[in-house]
């Protein structure tokens, strides 16, 4: 008689341990370093480019300094206080996907609007009274030949994220728009022919054809009269 042979056991399927088990064992610190997919990062932007986006008027030390720059001339304080009044209270910012704009005035309101495209550099600006209050401006400067900056956000004491925020989102912008010239304009100086160069080409071709024919019917024409008039003249008849 064969032995038997023992039936072969599929090895037990491992037990997974469920979504809630693997939530509790992950800190809120490690949920929120995940990554996150671009159209995540669209619809719930991470926690600093929130606040960057609510950032809409300047902080309240900067009606402070006004005050304290207008104290230098004690004369002029009564008449330049409402004028730097009506600045702080009017002041806006806008920090949108595209670019960032800033409103002020009443009477003479005034509103400049700078694309991310545009910006070339970022500076941070601050005096000593600037920084005992917590300030600083940040002056962007674009391509547009001034020597002076396009735009100063002041009153801002975020100032540092701002900086950040508007360098990354300068230099993703240029990532995103060197991919699509290269695609365009593959090679620099190089250029595909056109209709009308082909036609540029063939006329001077017929061109060149017709100067190579004149030239040989000239040089013919010159062969034949160069015999007749190296041939002696014959004396008169009596």
């Amino acid at each position: 008689m064969r032995p038997l042979r023992s039936a072969r056991r599929s090895p037990p399927a491992p037990d997974l341990p469920s979504p809630a088990a693997v939530a509790g064992l992950l800190s809120p610190s490690d949920l929120a370093a995940a990554p996150t997919s671009p159209v995540d990062r669209a619809v719930n932007p991470p926690a600093d480019e929130a606040a960057i986006y609510a950032l809409e008027r300047p902080h309240k030390n900067l009606f402070t300094y006004y005050v304290l720059t207008l104290l230098v001339f004690p004369p002029l304080l009564p008449i330049l206080i409402l004028p730097a009044w009506f600045r702080y209270h009017t002041m806006r910012y806008r920090f949108t996907a595209e670019g960032i704009s800033m409103s002020w005035g009443i009477l003479f309101r005034r509103e400049v609007i700078v694309n991310y495209a545009r910006i070339q550099d970022i500076h941070l600006r601050s005096n000593v009274v600037e920084r005992w209050l917590g300030l600083a401006k940040v002056m962007v400067q674009t391509a547009s030949g001034n020597a002076g900056a396009e735009m100063t956000l002041e009153g801002l004491q975020e100032f540092e994220a701002v900086r950040d925020f508007l360098y990354a989102r300068m230099r993703g912008v240029k990532d995103h728009t060197r991919p699509a010239a290269a695609a365009v304009h593959p090679a620099e100086g190089v250029s595909a022919p056109t209709a009308a160069d082909a036609e540029l080409a063939a006329a001077l071709r017929a061109v060149a054809h017709e100067l190579r024919e004149t030239r040989l019917a000239l040089a013919a024409r010159t062969a034949a009269a160069s015999p007749a008039a190296s041939a002696p003249a014959e004396p008169p008849h009596v």
